[in-house]
């Protein structure tokens, strides 16, 4: 099984900016509400949402937080009326660019996006002409010295798995949306500890960004987005080398 990882690595880089802001908790209270208002409140029923609370706490999200996020969207608690939205658009060398966003206030979060794009020299495009080159795809995040490859690659195929790769000290298990949740809880039962898991989007094709300035603005673009309240998640096609983000990663 091999594959690309590239998404992984910038997923790792955002994950650990996101945390240093301290906001992860309030987007994933959001995205919880939300998967509660369309699946329930019982995560044993609710697949999403069952990931989304390991998801929060591995994050180390307070229980109490959860909580209420559940009861905001089985209507215990009063909540904000939330809508989901995506942007889409074209970064400088033509890097496609995908923006969730939930939010309650439509034209507060286009206004403020617009901002982001103009800035920094992207073009927004018409819904569907970026997304239609990405594909949603589960990735599930397993420590390399938690597991063997042979067992890990056993387990991952049995349960629907589509791909594994290594990459800086984990194993990457790719599926498909379809098979994802059975194959986290293939794992889970078989005592392999999951690091993380999420359902994300995968470009067809990477765009190369080989000069150092120009992935250094990406990245700063994607984080200037992701560090907006109602955006959930920043996906690009962009494709950077490792050793351009160490470099940028070590400034």
């Amino acid at each position: 099984m091999s594959g690309h990882s590239k998404w992984s690595k910038i997923k790792h880089i955002k994950a650990a900016t996101d945390a240093k802001k301290g906001k992860i908790f309030s987007k994933l209270a959001r995205e919880i509400t939300i998967v509660v208002k369309a699946g329930g409140g019982d995560p044993q029923t609710n697949i999403a949402l069952r990931t989304l609370i390991a998801k929060g706490r591995s994050a180390n999200m307070p229980a109490d937080n959860i909580d209420r996020a559940i009861k905001k969207g089985t209507g215990e608690l009063q909540a904000e009326i939330l809508e989901e939205v995506t942007y889409e658009g074209f970064a400088p060398g033509g890097v496609g660019l995908v923006v969730q966003v939930v939010t309650d206030n439509k034209n507060r979060s286009a206004a403020e996006i617009r901002h982001l794009f103009t800035r920094n020299g992207a073009n927004m495009a018409q819904q569907g002409s970026v997304t239609r080159g990405f594909k949603r795809r589960g990735q599930i995040i397993v420590p390399s010295d938690k597991v063997g490859e042979d067992r890990l690659m056993e387990l991952a195929l049995e349960a629907g798995a589509e791909d594994l790769v290594q990459e800086d000290g984990t194993f990457v298990v790719s599926a498909d949306p379809a098979t994802f949740h059975g194959v986290v809880e293939a794992l889970q039962k078989a005592g392999v500890p999951v690091a993380s898991s999420e359902i994300g989007l995968i470009p067809d094709v990477y765009v190369p960004v080989a000069d150092k300035s120009q992935a250094s603005a990406l990245l700063k673009f994607v984080d200037a987005l992701e560090d907006l309240d109602d955006v959930q998640n920043v996906y690009t096609s962009a494709d950077i080398d490792a050793k351009i983000l160490a470099e940028i990663g070590g400034e």
